[in-house]
């Protein structure tokens, strides 16, 4: 394995989790000229770190190339949409956003769940880095940047007096190959009394319903609960809330604020 090192703690990885084999990249679709061409393989195995308990695959393929150009368009999804209003819904009833407030999603799609906020004349922006979808969220009105979500877009954001009262990202922890990274520029670009969402597939769901279909090499990691607050605490934000949810074969979606922020509630678990 390339990547011997744990994406978070970086301690050396050494215990399987589960080795599928090898398969091609996900939504590397073959042309018709190419269907009789070697397809090439990668291996699909999947390790768990010891010290933080991380599973986690090795990066074959760099996120620009795989979602530059997506086929995935969130839109499309009725039920994904339904899930989308009612998240919507839920967060302006209980943490009062409005028209004074900012609201970022990363990996916003097609605009599929900021539309629902810009119906309610609250700013929003979002942060999708595939062109062709972009574009689709640009034409319903929404203001989109193509770019790939860190430190470094954080930064740049907050150069321009953008900074958010919500950050989203809705099945997006899992594509990341640099944690540390992305969760840097989470704390950059949240107002200090602000919170971030974020929704991904429970691992114990996956393990509990052997959902071995969904280990793929576009998603890097693969996050249980205990893990997740301590990737969040080693960067001095707090998991303050976390819901159950049944999107995905079962998902968490967890809330997290500074760890100086003292105005919202302490941990509460329920479902959704």
């Amino acid at each position: 394995m390339k990547q011997s090192k744990c994406r978070f703690c970086k301690k050396e990885l050494k215990e399987n989790f589960v080795d599928l084999g090898e398969s091609p990249l996900s939504n590397s679709f073959l042309k018709k000229d190419e269907l009789k061409k070697h397809e090439r393989k990668f291996p699909l195995h999947a390790y768990v770190c010891s010290n933080c308990l991380l599973v986690q695959l090795e990066e074959f393929q760099a996120p620009k190339k795989i979602f530059s150009e997506y086929a995935y368009f969130s839109s499309f999804s009725k039920t994904w949409l339904t899930h989308a209003e009612k998240y919507v819904e839920k967060m302006v009833k209980k943490y009062k956003f409005d028209k004074n407030s900012t609201i970022i999603e990363i990996a916003s799609n097609d605009g599929y769940l900021l539309q629902f906020f810009l119906k309610k004349n609250i700013p929003v922006l979002g942060i999708e880095p595939a062109k062709n979808v972009a574009k689709i969220a640009q034409k319903k009105g929404i203001p989109t940047i193509t770019k790939f979500f860190g430190s470094k877009t954080a930064k740049n954001l907050i150069s321009k007096n953008k900074k958010a009262d919500l950050i989203i990202g809705n099945n997006v922890l899992a594509h990341v190959p640099d944690l540390n990274d992305f969760i840097k520029g989470l704390k950059i670009l949240l107002k200090p009394n602000g919170i971030i969402t974020l929704e991904f597939p429970h691992i114990l769901k996956l393990i509990q319903k052997k959902q071995f279909d969904t280990i793929y090499h576009e998603h890097f990691s693969y996050f249980s609960f205990i893990t997740i607050k301590k990737i969040f605490s080693h960067h001095n934000l707090t998991v303050f809330d976390v819901e159950k949810i049944s999107t995905h074969g079962g998902s968490l979606r967890i809330h997290v604020k500074h760890k100086e922020n003292k105005t919202k509630p302490s941990f509460c678990e329920r479902s959704a």
